[in-house]
């Protein structure tokens, strides 16, 4: 044992991140993707009995990995009707009894990436893809992922359920992408990377505004999907847009742990290093003929952080930006996106008749993806043209529609200046 984490945090904080490299290895040396995440919850449980009294192995994954093969032999070996997977499971056992045989844990192709690929199965339906992907990759529970999604939590349970018995009847191994899929399931992973990065950056609940782990995993998954496609502009965009928008993660939170908005920050406290490399990657796909949405919301991104100062910030481009985004990508968040935007470039009487617009023809303030954003915008909106009372009803509805506790607090503290 080594002396690495030893209170029960940092364990748990160790176990999330080695979860997906763990079931990885399972899935991809026994190739029954529902059998191993058993297996691995198990593996994970008796880590989180172990090690905060024993101590963190010298090699954590490998420690886990070898728990969660046992499990998988014993798994299947009840299965008494497949003998192939008896097979399996002996080559297996056998593989981890002799070194000679034994297959490291580290691989050079990365197992949390090969993993996301395989979620991204095509036997899957679109959202049945990204929900089991933030399941699994992410680590994200039911209730973060129905909050992505803007559905009910039992619905996404039904759902991951079902996408786990769909990868076990359709065989599914780990195996690139043919020539034919290759564009749908990049298209999967790359909303799936999007997601995780959102919910990390501000995470749908508990008291920490954002779940550095999780953004942290997505840029490093999005950083192997580019290596793996190199000419793909879109991938690029989103790299660029989860560097840019990262860099603004020192100056959100206030030495009050207090929300701070964008036109509050202290800009000197934004990570140049990350915008500069942001920059530099949209800047490079962006002549190119196809343009997608994560290189336009990269290209709003790189606006804003170009600008010294809030006075200087390009809001009519970043609204004309966001025109062409709502174009190609119809979602209420992008529409409620551009409201902002346009308030800011032409003025709160304006932008406030374009959001009665939208939400009269497309029902933002009832949409779960924006009902409690939608509030918040309107009350800004409404302070801004000077109607405090207004305003402070909506930022209450808003603050008691969010589970993030920072969030809640900064727009109860609104309501309270108001008032």
């Amino acid at each position: 044992m080594n002396g690495g984490p030893d209170t029960a945090t940092d364990v748990e904080s160790l176990l999330r991140a080695e979860a997906p490299q763990v079931l990885g290895a399972l899935v991809r040396r026994f190739g029954r993707f529902d059998i191993a995440e058993d297996a691995v919850q198990e593996a994970l449980l008796a880590a989180s009995r172990t090690w905060p009294a024993d101590g963190v192995p010298e090699n954590p994954r490998s420690w886990l990995i070898r728990v969660g093969y046992r499990r998988m032999v014993d798994l299947l070996r009840s299965d008494q009707a497949r003998r192939r997977r008896e097979r399996e499971a002996g080559m297996a056992e056998l593989a981890m009894q002799e070194p000679d045989r034994r297959r490291g844990p580290v691989q050079e192709a990365d197992d949390g990436l090969t993993l996301l690929l395989l979620c991204c199965h095509p036997a899957l339906s679109p959202a049945s893809q990204v929900a089991l992907t933030l399941r699994a990759v992410g680590g994200l529970t039911t209730a973060e992922i129905a909050h992505a999604h803007g559905t009910a939590e039992a619905t996404l349970g039904t759902r991951i359920s079902r996408a786990k018995q769909q990868l076990a009847r359709a065989g599914a191994r780990f195996t690139a992408p043919t020539a034919d899929d290759r564009h749908s399931r990049m298209t999967a992973v790359m909303r799936v990377l999007y997601l995780i990065f959102n919910e990390g950056y501000t995470a749908s609940a508990g008291d920490e505004l954002a779940r550095v782990d999780l953004t942290g995993e997505a840029i490093r998954l999005t950083r192997m999907l580019g290596d793996t496609a190199p000419d793909d502009a879109e991938v690029t965009g989103l790299l660029a847009l989860m560097l840019l928008t990262e860099s603004r993660r020192a100056a959100r939170i206030g030495d009050d742990g207090a929300l701070v908005p964008l036109d509050e920050q202290d800009r000197t406290l934004w990570n140049r290093d990350l915008i500069r490399e942001g920059t530099r990657l949209i800047d490079g796909v962006w002549s190119r003929r196809a343009t997608g949405p994560y290189q336009l919301q990269a290209a709003i991104a790189a606006l804003h952080a170009a600008a010294a100062t809030p006075e200087r910030t390009d809001w009519p481009q970043i609204a004309m930006l966001y025109l062409w985004l709502e174009r190609l990508t119809p979602t209420a968040p992008v529409r409620l996106s551009r409201v902002v935007a346009v308030a800011q470039a032409y003025g709160p009487a304006r932008g406030m008749a374009l959001l009665d617009d939208l939400d009269r023809r497309h029902g933002l303030a009832q949409d779960p993806l924006t009902r409690q954003r939608e509030r918040a915008v309107r009350a800004h909106l409404l302070q801004m043209t000077g109607d405090a009372a207004a305003a402070t009803t909506l930022y209450r509805e808003a603050a008691a529609l969010t589970g993030n506790q920072v969030e809640r607090r900064y727009l109860l503290d609104e309501a309270d200046r108001l008032t």
